[in-house]
């Protein structure tokens, strides 16, 4: 959840809302119906999404495709928000998402960003060295694996498919969904079968 908003931002925001709304451009309907898609948005959708493309080909392939199209077959309102790019990793190449800008992170599907992804010391480092960044998730790659540094903007937001790992064979959905991460999502780490083992 974001932290507390500054009185002097919120009084600035409650001006453009203002003039907005004044103007014609905005009316209350629509601030009610996007603070429902915020507070509805969690990382166990972007999960179950990430789960049913290892378990399904064919909607493996939309996400890939159409990001936008995969989340809102999940349910989510992508109406208004930025298009949905998946980015799928594998053996070779890993993909880690960052806003060099602000905080640009796929909010509709999985909500809000967490602080450090907000901090200028990610947004620049995960450009200039990401992989001491991921080491200091835990996430260590071998040397063969490129790492590619993606920009999420206003434009395009971007969340992960990691791959699966190996020890997962014959897995429920639901189990699969349960070690995707909201780390996982944008890359800094990676889904640990331990992990489901570890809390059976």
């Amino acid at each position: 959840m974001a932290g507390t908003p500054l009185p002097e931002s919120v009084e600035l925001l409650d001006k453009l809302v203002a003039a907005l709304k004044r103007r014609g451009v905005l009316v209350e309907e629509d601030i009610q119906r996007c603070q429902t898609q915020a507070e509805r948005a969690k990382p166990e959708t972007g999960a179950r999404m990430v789960a049913r493309a290892w378990l399904d080909p064919e909607f493996r392939t939309l996400m890939l495709r159409d990001g936008t199209a995969a989340a809102e077959s999940f349910g989510v309102a992508m109406k208004g928000a930025p298009p949905l790019g998946v980015l799928e990793d594998t053996d070779r190449l890993h993909h880690l998402v960052v806003c060099t800008l602000c905080s640009c992170y796929p909010r509709a599907v999985i909500g809000y960003p967490p602080h450090w992804y907000k901090s200028a010391a990610y947004r620049a480092r995960a450009v200039r060295e990401p992989r001491a960044v991921l080491a200091e998730f835990g996430t260590v790659l071998p040397a063969g694996v490129q790492v590619r540094v993606v920009d999420s903007t206003a434009d395009y937001r971007w969340m992960v498919l990691p791959t699966r790992p190996p020890g997962t064979e014959g897995w429920s959905e639901e189990e699969l969904a349960a070690i995707v991460t909201r780390d996982c999502l944008v890359g800094v780490t990676l889904p640990q079968a331990e992990k489901r083992q570890a809390a059976a």
